[in-house]
């Protein structure tokens, strides 16, 4: 890998913005993790693709950073490159029932838009921490709606910097997965299908779902929203709360008093502890009934890019 990153980027790409050992917890939901040794902030495609092409040609893979909230960074940071994503945030209306929002794009943004527009289906992502980028990636979803039942086609940037589109059928959309989690590309941009609807009405049921995640989960804290992916014909929360974990702690961090299907940090957590918190309890879940929860967090490591 190139010896000096910072010298690389900054004279083949004069004014893309570059931070040096950038802090991850300024960049993570969780609010912890320690500096990416380059942290590259594109604000457009071309910048994007000519990183890409840059990084391939140097045998340098680069971790993918959107909105920060599905993601538990190391205390010790990440070497080599990270790519985030936030910058690009275009979002329009393409149709009388089509949206095209850019991958840095935050879902609670994209369901807004849609309900001014009178444009229902979004409701569910309103509150859903995060980017278009990393929703589409995981197929986020809650309320009974998830991204595979909105997306109608993808763009995605291969490691090349060519771009194409794929089309619902080709994304391989399931519960937390996408086929995206096995390609070596990144979702620049997506068109979302939506149905007519009352913007009165599309607003309500927005509220709804807001007013049920504010009485039944833990928002007051830094967290990564659900920890565990729900089990087969089960819930990880019920789970965790049989085994008697609610509130379980391991210094700063611990399983949330108000959602047990939340691993908060309380105030100075490391991703040591949350990580040791995540793995006791899927131990005594494991023990206890027999199931193994699986993280719906993404867990980094210090060399993420090699």
């Amino acid at each position: 890998m190139e010896q000096n990153l910072y010298e690389l980027f900054s004279r083949a790409m004069p004014g893309l913005e570059i931070r040096q050992n950038e802090p991850l917890s300024r960049h993570t939901s969780f609010r912890v993790g320690g500096p990416a040794e380059l942290l590259l902030c594109p604000k457009s495609e071309t910048e994007l693709a000519r990183i890409l092409r840059l990084c391939r040609e140097r045998e340098i893979r680069p971790v993918i950073l959107g909105g920060g909230t599905n993601v538990l960074a190391p205390d010790d940071g990440v070497a080599g490159v990270v790519l985030s994503t936030k910058c690009l945030r275009d979002l329009r209306l393409t149709g009388e029932t089509e949206l095209r929002a850019q991958c840095g794009v935050t879902l609670s943004r994209l369901a807004m838009l849609a309900c001014r527009h009178g444009l229902s289906g979004l409701e569910f992502a309103q509150g859903i921490p995060g980017t278009v980028g990393g929703g589409l990636y995981m197929n986020a979803g809650a309320f009974g709606g998830e991204m595979a039942d909105v997306v109608a086609s993808a763009r995605v940037m291969d490691s090349d910097g060519s771009v194409h589109e794929l089309f619902l059928p080709e994304m391989d959309l399931s519960y937390r997965k996408s086929g995206f989690m096995g390609r070596d590309c990144l979702i620049l941009s997506a068109k979302f299908r939506l149905r007519p609807g009352d913007p009165a009405e599309i607003g309500a049921r927005m509220r709804e779902f807001a007013e049920k995640r504010q009485a039944s989960q833990p928002l007051d804290k830094p967290s990564a929203g659900s920890t565990f992916k729900r089990p087969p014909n089960d819930f990880a929360a019920k789970l965790i709360q049989e085994a008697g974990l609610k509130g379980f702690r391991i210094g700063d961090a611990a399983v949330s008093e108000k959602h047990a299907g939340f691993v908060v940090n309380l105030g100075h957590a490391t991703a040591s502890e949350i990580l040791c918190l995540m793995d006791r309890v899927r131990e005594e879940v494991l023990a206890k009934f027999g199931v193994l929860l699986e993280p719906e967090v993404r867990i980094w490591k210090r060399e993420e890019t090699k």
